[in-house]
Parts: C-alpha cells; sequence; structure tokens
C-alpha cells in the first residue's frame, strides 16, 4: 500500500531531514516499486520480439531458480510448458519450505541462497527474480511440494487472491517446486513468446548442466559432452582440427579454429549466458593468445591467434557481481572474497592445460599453427591496403555526410543508455534524410549506403579495405579489430519494402556473413520492418486538409500503418468505404512525422540469425555464386504468376 504526504509545509524545518521546506514522499511496497519502475529489475519491458525483451528475463529468473535446485544437489529434471504465453516450471528439488512460500514469491529479498554453502554456484544470490516475476505478471501461482504435505498461493500483478495453507499433497507427488505464469500485457503490449529465443535458452541450460533433463513442451533436452555440445552445435564452419575441451570443478573450456573470419567466444557464469562478457571474458581470451603465443615462440599479433577462433568458457564464482539486473556483463574481479582473481585463475588453468594439451598433441598443434601463419600473412598482404583505407576514412570523417552519428555508443562502459545505440545503415540520401530528422540524436545513428554495395561473395578480406563503402561502414562501427569496440548495439539494416531494397539488404548481410559473422551469431544484426500500406478515414483525412488543423489529439485521423496484406485487409474492413489507402513504395516517401514512430520504442524489428542448420555456405553459394544459369532455373520453375483481378486488387 502507498504512504504519501505531499506538500505538507514544515515550517521551522528543524527536523533534520535536509528535505526543505516541503516533504514530498512516497513509500512503497516492494512488488508496488518493480512495477513502477521495471527497467531496474528487468531491463526493458518490449514485446517479445527481441532476445533481450523482458519477458525472457522474467522465463530465465524461475528457470534459473529450478536449476540452482539441481545444482544444489537436488533434482535432475525439469519439466517447462509454454502455452498460450503463459510458462510452468516444475523442479524435482526439495521445495520451498511451505511456511515460507507465500513470502518467497512476495517478500524482496527473502531467499534460502544467502548461504552460501548452500548455493555456491547460483546466478540469484539476491531474492529478487522470483519477485520481480510476481510482480509483472498478470497472474503466478506458486506451489511447493514436501514429504507429502504441500502448498499453494495465487498471485495477480503481486497481490495475493488466494493461499491454500499447508494441506496433504497427491499421492505419489514428487517434492519440488511448481511455479506458473503469465506476464502482464498491460506492462509488456502485444506480447509473444518467441520459440527462436526460447529453445536456445533451454539448450543452454542443458549444455551447462550435464545430467540434467529438461522436456520442453514434451521434448527432451540432455547433455553428454558440455560445452563442446554448445559448440558444434553453434558452429556454422567445420572445425579446423578437433575440439580442445577441459573441464574441472569450477571451469570448463572448450575451444577451436574454422576457417571464418573473426572471433566467436561464449561464456557463462554460474550458467548465466554472459551475452556481453566481463572479466572473464576478457581473462580468457588473453589467456588464449598468451599461452599459444608462448607455446609457438613466435611474436604473433593476438588478432592473428584468436582470427576464426571458436571457444567458450564456463565458470563459477560465490556472489558473482552483474552488472545489471539482468546478469549479461559480469563485473567481479575475484573469484570469492579472499580468493584468486578471475583473471589468475583462468590464466593459470589454460596456461597449464593448453599448454599440455598441444605438446601431447601435436597433430592439433600443427593444424593450429597453419591457421595463424594463414591469417598473419593474409592481415601482411593487405596492410598496405588497411592503412591507406584508415586514413582515407579519417579524412572522409572530417567531411562525412554518409555517418550522422549519436551521442552515446556502445563501447563506452559508463554510458546510462548504451544498450539503446543504433544505427540504420539506409539506402540513399532521401530515407537517411527521413530518419535523420526525427532519430534520438542520443542512440540513433545513420549511416547511408550510395546505391548498391558489391556482392563480397568469394571475395578475400582487402576487399573491405579497398570497397569504399565497406571501409567506411567498418570504420563507422568500430569493427576492424573485433566486437570490443562496437560502437553501437544494434545494426539496422532500413532498406525499401521493393525488389532493389531486398537486394541490397541481401547484398549487406552476405557482406556481414561473410567477414563479421560474430556481429550476427551475438544478436547486434537487424532488419528494419516499415509498412507497406497507409490505411486512413479519407473523410476525417479531407475534413482535416480544409481545417488545416495539426493532427493532434482527438482530431487525430483514424489511421492504420499496414505491414502485411492482412493487415491491410482488416483495416479496409474497420474502415468500409471511407478507406484511403496509400501505398509506401520507398522509405523516402514516408513524411518525418509519420516515420517517428517507426523508429521508437515501438519499431518493428527482425534480427538476423546465423545458426549450423542454416547451411549458410551452401545458401551463399546458390544464391551470390557465378550459378546465373541454375538461378534463373529455379526463378523460372518456381515463378508463381498473379491472375488478373488479384493484380487489379
Amino acid at each position: 500500500m502507498a504512504e504519501e504526504t505531499t506538500g505538507q509545509k514544515n515550517d521551522d524545518a528543524l527536523d533534520g531531514s535536509g528535505l526543505g521546506e516541503y516533504n514530498n514522499l512516497v513509500t512503497l511496497e516492494s512488488l508496488e516499486h518493480v512495477r513502477l519502475r521495471p527497467g531496474m529489475y528487468i531491463g526493458r519491458l518490449g514485446d517479445g520480439s527481441q532476445p533481450d525483451d523482458g519477458i525472457y528475463v522474467l522465463f530465465k529468473e524461475v528457470m534459473d531458480n529450478a536449476v540452482d535446485e539441481h545444482l544444489a544437489g537436488h533434482g535432475n529434471v525439469i519439466d517447462v510448458t509454454l502455452a498460450d504465453n503463459t510458462v510452468t516450471i516444475r523442479d524435482h528439488g526439495r521445495g520451498i519450505p511451505l511456511a515460507d512460500v507465500v513470502n518467497a514469491a512476495s517478500k524482496m529479498n527473502t531467499s534460502g541462497k544467502f548461504d552460501n554453502s548452500n548455493y555456491k554456484g547460483s546466478v540469484g544470490l539476491n531474492g529478487v527474480g522470483l519477485k520481480a516475476t510476481n510482480a509483472l505478471s498478470e497472474f503466478l501461482e506458486v506451489q511447493s511440494f514436501r514429504d507429502g504435505k504441500t502448498a499453494r498461493a495465487r498471485f495477480e500483478r503481486g497481490k495475493l487472491v488466494e493461499e491454500s495453507g499447508i494441506v496433504d499433497a497427491p499421492e505419489g507427488c514428487d517434492n519440488g517446486t511448481s511455479i506458473r505464469f503469465k506476464p502482464d500485457a498491460e506492462l509488456f503490449k502485444n506480447f509473444n513468446f518467441n520459440e527462436d529465443y526460447i529453445e536456445p535458452m533451454v539448450k543452454n541450460y542443458s549444455y551447462l548442466n550435464t545430467g540434467l533433463t529438461i522436456m520442453y513442451n514434451g521434448k527432451k533436452y540432455r547433455s553428454t559432452h558440455g560445452l563442446a555440445d554448445l559448440v558444434n552445435d553453434y558452429m556454422t564452419n567445420e572445425p579446423l582440427y578437433p575440439l580442445i575441451h577441459f573441464k574441472d570443478t569450477d571451469i570448463e573450456v572448450v575451444l577451436t579454429h574454422t576457417s571464418q573470419y573473426g572471433e566467436e567466444f561464449y561464456s557463462f557464469v554460474n550458467g548465466q549466458h554472459t551475452t556481453q562478457g566481463g572479466t572473464h571474458q576478457s581473462a580468457f581470451r588473453e589467456a588464449l593468445s598468451r599461452t599459444i603465443k608462448e607455446f609457438y615462440n613466435k611474436n604473433f599479433e593476438y588478432n592473428d591467434i584468436r582470427n576464426g577462433m571458436v571457444a567458450a568458457i564456463s565458470i563459477k564464482v560465490i556472489e558473482p557481481i552483474f552488472e545489471s539486473q539482468t546478469k549479461i556483463k559480469l563485473g567481479s574481479t575475484v573469484m570469492y572474497e579472499g580468493g584468486p582473481t578471475i583473471y589468475k585463475f583462468i590464466n593459470d588453468y589454460i596456461k597449464k592445460e593448453l599448454d599440455n594439451y598441444l605438446h601431447k598433441t601435436p597433430d592439433v598443434a600443427e593444424a593450429m599453427l597453419k591457421k595463424i601463419v594463414a591469417s598473419e600473412r593474409e592481415r601482411k598482404a593487405m596492410a598496405g591496403v588497411a592503412k591507406q583505407a584508415r586514413e582515407n576514412a579519417k579524412k572522409v570523417a572530417l567531411h562525412n555526410r554518409k555517418l550522422r552519428d549519436c551521442r552515446v555508443h556502445f563501447n563506452d562502459p559508463k554510458g546510462d543508455r548504451r544498450d539503446e545505440t543504433m544505427i540504420f545503415v539506409t539506402e540513399g540520401d532521401s530515407a537517411s534524410g527521413s530518419i535523420t530528422k526525427i532519430r534520438d540524436v542520443e542512440t540513433q545513428a545513420v549511416f547511408s549506403l550510395r546505391g548498391k554495395p558489391l556482392n563480397s561473395y568469394g571475395m578475400q578480406q582487402r576487399i573491405v579495405y579497398k570497397n569504399e563503402e565497406f571501409n567506411l561502414l567498418q570504420a563507422a562501427l568500430n569493427i576492424e579489430n573485433g566486437l570490443d569496440g562496437l560502437r553501437y548495439n544494434k545494426v539496422i539494416i532500413a532498406t525499401d519494402a521493393d525488389v532493389d531494397g531486398m537486394h541490397i539488404r541481401l547484398l549487406m548481410i552476405t557482406f556481414l556473413l561473410q567477414f563479421f559473422p560474430e556481429l550476427i551469431k551475438t544478436g547486434h544484426v537487424y532488419i528494419l520492418q516499415t509498412p507497406l500500406f497507409r490505411v486512413r478515414n479519407k473523410k476525417e483525412a479531407k475534413r482535416k486538409r480544409r481545417s488545416g488543423k495539426k493532427e493532434a489529439g482527438q482530431d487525430k485521423v483514424e489511421t492504420y500503418y499496414c505491414y502485411t496484406d492482412e493487415e491491410r485487409i482488416a483495416a479496409i474492413n474497420k474502415l468500409g468505404d471511407n478507406a484511403e489507402i496509400t501505398r509506401f513504395k520507398g522509405l523516402g516517401e514516408i513524411s518525418d512525422d509519420e516515420f517517428r514512430d517507426f523508429i521508437g520504442p515501438d519499431m518493428r524489428l527482425d534480427r538476423v540469425t546465423l545458426r549450423k542448420e542454416d547451411a549458410v555456405k551452401e545458401m551463399l553459394a546458390f544464391y551470390m555464386g557465378k550459378n546465373t544459369m541454375e538461378r534463373q532455373n529455379f526463378i523460372i520453375d518456381n515463378l508463381v504468376l498473379e491472375d488478373e483481378e488479384d493484380i487489379t486488387k
């Protein structure tokens, strides 16, 4: 219940509060505060269309608790069901103490994990996750089973509405906890869980917890080889030598090289996927480079050593410190209080295990050396081209109209809005001009392409420097030496919804797949959806034009922006004979005021993904290679002609 004091005069101001002449205080119960400031607890709300949207944080918080029971030695199976945007997670651990079921779901800082001896490898140690899920859900039901007894409670938007007390459990029921919840549609507008984001989360839990079985919607997920299974699953190129795999009590690592450009690292802390890395990933990358360099006793550059490397690390830290509640970047510097630094722990382990392995496995050492030397040779061969290209990029930057930059950047560790940063890659000046006029100059940058980019399929990396468009884009993103310097969290390809726009989009994705696949794999590349049609009430629009009034408030014309033919038809049916239909042929045709909604908080983005089953190598060879006749025959064989009636519509 909120208690409020508003505008109460403090005549003598001698109470020592330091509040000044007036006291304006609001005291909120803990879960009310979560609903008022959800960003403090889950990062962002969203609608489920992006992998970092809040509904996935809610899912993860409940899953973390179930996995923690497994890590503590209680329960080897977790049942997960997702249906009608409602999640049910049932573990087979010890179960919440029956008398504490209500408090465990509703009282902040109520947790059994404050005792480190019970939960050494836990992620959630602050007693917040389940409570935040409860506060931000339309409803949440928690039920605990312990030794033949059970207790159940139901909450609606964080408020207790039903409580069973302690009663007999059904006969033969396992101990454990069941959490069932549905995110609140009042907060997560038009949300939907996306299987493409949920399944990788479930897979990661199985990879990081060998011996744990997760039954997700009837499908079984279980890993035998841990991180080796993860790397094999995520790797989109064949390894140049067998995976190197080490595992100990508090650390597990896997590495290999492929023929791809760039480096690909996956890092985890206590089972949490740290998608933005942190101290452990930095230590891991440096330890690998240093150990390999010393083993060969050659003055290799670290970038040459890591070029083409695919690797993963998982460590267990007591009371890890993350840089936000969403726990995607580790900030801890020590393994535990009074223990070794994370850097020393990882460096000592890698130096010992990897050095021994390379001495004992000469075939792998030779294959690794061959890859590093090839990377070094290619880098040196284009050193002159790269140097000249960098100088050209700097000169162009002085009077560069291709890049309209923003003020906040992703590579600024202290940037409050760094996660909101994005760059729109547009075609032509008209589209970039529209976006530039109405963008958020703090976090949104615009890069304008000139015509169609080069088809880079099958070309060597030097083309990145020789081609002005690619060189300037690489410089704008600041990714020449890897993703550490990436200046924008989202790279958004914003092209027209026509044949030429689709072609430019394909050429841009080809370029990124060829030379910066890690940018795609780490979830930084998106496609901007823009409406194909505007359907509005022509009667209201005509009256508006006559009056000369601006559209605002209740005077606003009833308008629907449609991204598909189905949405267009639905809008026409709503407006009937008053429907006025406009087909947007290009981004430059959309007015500045209209465009504001399309790149605002509710913008529609499609994330570009890269998975092993996509068979990217074969796909690029077919669509972007020199097999012109084969593609032509494919188009002819699969061409579908619309009849005249459809065309006139």
